[in-house]
């Protein structure tokens, strides 16, 4: 296995509107982000990715860019980059950007030229279709409900949206695009950038024609004519060779509806393409039938085919990324853990369970303290577009029960991951001086910054010493990962095994005491405890004892 900087890095995803507000306006932004540095520093972590600062009207929180080449002004100036970036490097930190290149913002210059006239030289760097029968090109539904099209008056065709109507795709077919955002690319890592996060970008790719999603519905779900689509390598492969293999960077793609075989692609050993990808596998296992709203539980089982089936896949072919939560997602640990009664005690469980895999671990800002999902009593409290698509659809439209939709909104609703960070237990949670963009959470007196850095026993604590036990054993990193006590229904337990070294993993999924009987071959002989979240008394575990609600602990076995 080659060993890459990257495979050894914990990277911290920052969320810019929610770190730290300045300049007292209510919105995070770049000078807020340098404020805290040497507490990221304090943390351990390796590389930041931030999430869009670009220039943007902000229809999607920035993941809709006007300018690829300017910061949007909520979150400061170019120069407040060149110093983040200063900054970091100072402290031995990298920085990663987003990059979203499926889709531009429709104020984009591209876009306002491409609007005006079939022949205009920027028509097609989008997607144009005529009507089909006076309606649109073809059923596809877009991520955020609603028809994939929008009509446009001035030349009387549809473009196509697979996000907000003011989020138009880009034509990855056209050769003079792919140009400019390469050069775009180079631009961002010339500037000293140490890599990217690619927004989405298995869906660049359509298949020829744009056929409608079989079914005959007027409006359907088209995933498999634009997910991992018929040139989506060859593009990749492009990209690298004119872009990413020129610098020693970081960078993984976001491929929802992606298989391992389709990873083992795009995060392949030879380094074609890009160095690891986010799997959404894990992220669907509370989904019923009716898709993201219709909440279902998760079953521990589930987790465990799931991941244990991303590892093994993977090993010796490709990389995994690592990650519980992140801008997309609620907090981890009100979906996997337990938020009230054992919060601390989960939290730290769930890092546990995550950070000794094989992969790159995603920290997302707030995970460190454990931070929760809210529950806003009003709709008109959240501010995600998709939350309010939704809501307009199913309630105000379809007459669906206002209470079953925010049950749902409390579970699932990407703002339970945008709520300010909570620093300490001042006024906004010492967020802003300001009114916030986002509401913070009203539990922000218990949970923050100031006091998880106080107490030797935090959330925050443990996170540091599972980040510091990745840069000392190297089984951490590259050990091979098993699978062991499989049909268990309360413990997760696994085994990482490099040469003559192994870890036992186990992690109690429940808030109940948990008796282990380990498989023969597992022999404790010399174990050294390197971590847990409870005390643990005796010295030599044998080959059965119980873990308490909750429990972690990482055995090292020479």
């Amino acid at each position: 296995m080659e060993k890459q900087w990257w495979k050894n890095s914990v990277v911290y995803q920052i969320y810019p509107r929610s770190f730290m507000d300045s300049n007292g306006d209510g919105i995070g932004d770049l000078r807020g982000i340098i404020s805290k540095l040497d507490y990221l520093k304090e943390l351990g972590v390796d590389v930041i990715w931030l999430s869009p600062v670009y220039q943007s009207p902000n229809d999607d929180n920035g993941y809709d860019i006007s300018d690829y080449q300017k910061i949007m002004n909520e979150f400061g100036t170019m120069e407040d980059m060149d110093e983040l970036l200063k900054q970091l490097h100072e402290r031995d930190m990298k920085l990663m950007m987003d990059l979203v290149v499926n889709h531009s913002s429709d104020e984009h210059h591209w876009f306002v030229e491409s609007r005006k006239s079939k022949d205009n030289p920027y028509r097609d760097y989008y997607i144009w279709r005529p009507g089909k029968d006076e309606t649109e090109p073809n059923n596809w539904t877009s991520f955020f409900s609603g028809s994939a099209w929008q009509y446009d008056e001035a030349t009387e065709e549809y473009y196509l949206h697979l996000f907000s109507k003011k989020q138009p795709d880009l034509n990855w077919e056209n050769p003079t695009l792919r140009k400019e955002i390469y050069d775009m690319m180079k631009w961002w890592l010339d500037k000293g950038i140490d890599g990217f996060r690619m927004d989405v970008i298995n869906l660049i790719s359509k298949v020829d024609g744009l056929p409608s999603a079989p079914g005959g519905k007027p409006y359907d779900w088209g995933g498999d004519f634009f997910m991992n689509g018929p040139r989506v390598h060859e593009y990749l492969q492009e990209m690298n060779q004119e872009v990413l293999s020129k610098y020693n960077i970081i960078t993984v793609g976001e491929c929802p509806g992606a298989t391992t075989a389709d990873a083992i692609k795009y995060a392949n050993n030879e380094g074609t393409e890009l160095n690891m990808i986010f799997t959404f596998e894990h992220m669907d296992l509370d989904s019923g039938p009716g898709g993201k709203w219709n909440v279902k539980p998760w079953k521990l089982s589930d987790l465990k085919e799931v991941m244990s089936k991303w590892q093994n896949d993977l090993e010796g072919k490709g990389w995994n990324s690592l990650y519980l939560n992140n801008h997309d997602q609620p907090r981890m640990v009100s979906r996997f853990g337990n938020d009230k009664e054992y919060r601390v005690e989960s939290a730290k469980m769930l890092g546990t369970f995550l950070h000794m895999m094989k992969g790159t671990p995603y920290i997302y800002q707030g995970e460190e303290l454990g931070m929760t999902n809210v529950c806003f009593e009003q709709i008109e409290d959240y501010n995600d577009i998709e939350i309010h698509n939704m809501y307009m659809e199913k309630v105000v439209e379809g007459g669906e029960d206002h209470n079953q939709i925010m049950e749902a909104i409390y579970i699932k609703g990407r703002d339970n991951a945008r709520t300010p960070m909570q620093w300490d237990n001042s006024e906004n949670a010492g967020f802003t001086i300001g009114k916030p963009w986002l509401k913070v959470n009203p539990n922000y007196k218990e949970i923050n910054a100031a006091q998880a850095v106080a107490d030797q026993d935090s959330i925050f604590h443990y996170y540091q010493k599972l980040i510091k036990l990745r840069k000392e054993y190297e089984v951490i990193v590259y050990g091979r990962y098993d699978l062991i006590l499989e049909a268990d229904e309360k413990i997760y337990a696994y085994t990482r095994t490099l040469g003559n070294e192994k870890l036992v993993v186990l992690c109690n999924f429940s808030g109940e005491d948990a008796p282990i009987e380990f498989p023969d071959d597992i022999k404790f002989i010399k174990p050294e405890l390197l971590i847990g979240n409870y005390e643990v008394n005796e010295e030599v575990p044998v080959t059965s004892f119980s873990l308490k609600p909750y429990e972690a602990r990482v055995y090292l076995i020479k």
